[in-house]
């Protein structure tokens, strides 16, 4: 099992930037798929972004594509997604996932260890 901690929410106006970091401790995520999620009051849980363990792999739902970008670097254990031209319809808490059996599935079942969340609100 691994342990995340996400940081770098905050509120933010329209059309500005963000970048989310995971910290990951306990164990190396170099072979974990990482995953971000979002989700809003009253809403369920939505797939943001994954990549696989090495990062040459990423997707991306389609609200966010072009303007989210996942990154990793398993050498400082760290997950990364930077966030530009946000909307916002973009607020939501933000939460990183990780999994070393799954691959970077945008499903959040395939995924067991989470972060407790970051909050990010973006005003018009």
């Amino acid at each position: 099992q691994v342990q995340l901690v996400e940081s770098g929410g905050g509120l933010v106006q329209a059309g500005g930037s963000l970048r989310l970091s995971c910290a990951a401790a306990g164990r190396s995520i170099s072979g974990y798929a990482v995953g971000w999620f979002r989700q809003a009051p009253g809403k369920e849980r939505e797939f943001v972004a994954s990549a696989s363990w090495s990062g040459e792999y990423t997707y991306y739902a389609e609200s966010v594509t072009g303007r989210f970008t996942i990154s990793r670097d398993n050498a400082k254990n760290m997950a990364y997604l930077q966030m530009n031209s946000l909307k916002p319809e973009d607020s939501a808490v933000y939460y990183c996932a990780a999994d070393d059996v799954s691959g970077p599935t945008t499903d959040s079942s395939g995924y067991s260890d989470w972060g407790l969340g970051t909050q990010v609100t973006v005003s018009s």
